[in-house]
């Protein structure tokens, strides 16, 4: 079975299905234990996605989904990215915009980079309240990659948010003063 760290690792890789194929689905009933009875919110979105996709289990969406819902609700970064990502382009779902909103907002608050970026991206498009644009510009201004494109692209977020705003507020989220 996986330590927490080691399936944390896989979800933020985005490798944890295929990890639980590559073990040839021998852990399936512990995934669920873990998921059902400890309630731990890595193996909660792991069941839940496992559920979703049919992977090693007959696919249920709705089930798995509420697995989903279960680690996000124990605030699990990636299933709160996950969910918000979901409402935003339809996937399983109808497509919620505030609902969206609610999610990412909570996976960019504990530094989650794809779902600032997500949240970015819905606030260029007009959604969200500008109330709310400092917070976010002040999470990406402090954000750290090492990759040019992802880089480039919270440049050009920035520069979208930093036109939403007065002067004076985007200079106090940038200096974590919004």
């Amino acid at each position: 079975i996986y330590t927490d760290d080691q399936l944390l690792n896989l979800i933020k890789e985005n490798k944890h299905l295929s990890q639980v194929g590559l073990d040839e689905c021998q852990l399936v009933q512990d995934i669920e234990a873990r998921a059902s009875k400890a309630k731990m919110p890595s193996y909660q979105f792991l069941w839940g996605d496992m559920l979703a996709y049919g992977v090693c289990v007959k696919k249920d969406v709705l089930l798995g989904l509420h697995f989903m819902r279960n680690a996000a609700d124990q605030a699990l970064p990636e299933a709160l990215e996950q969910l918000g990502r979901y409402y935003h382009i339809g996937k399983f779902m109808q497509i919620d915009i505030d609902k969206a909103i609610f999610f990412l907002k909570e996976a960019s608050a504990v530094n989650h980079l794809k779902a600032q970026l997500r949240l970015a991206d819905i606030y260029a498009q007009g959604h969200g309240s500008p109330l709310d644009y400092p917070e976010l510009y002040a999470q990406l201004h402090q954000s750290v990659t090492d990759d040019k494109k992802t880089h480039k692209k919270i440049t050009r977020l920035l520069a979208n948010l930093a036109n939403k705003m007065p002067a004076h507020v985007v200079d106090a989220a940038k200096k974590g003063k919004f």
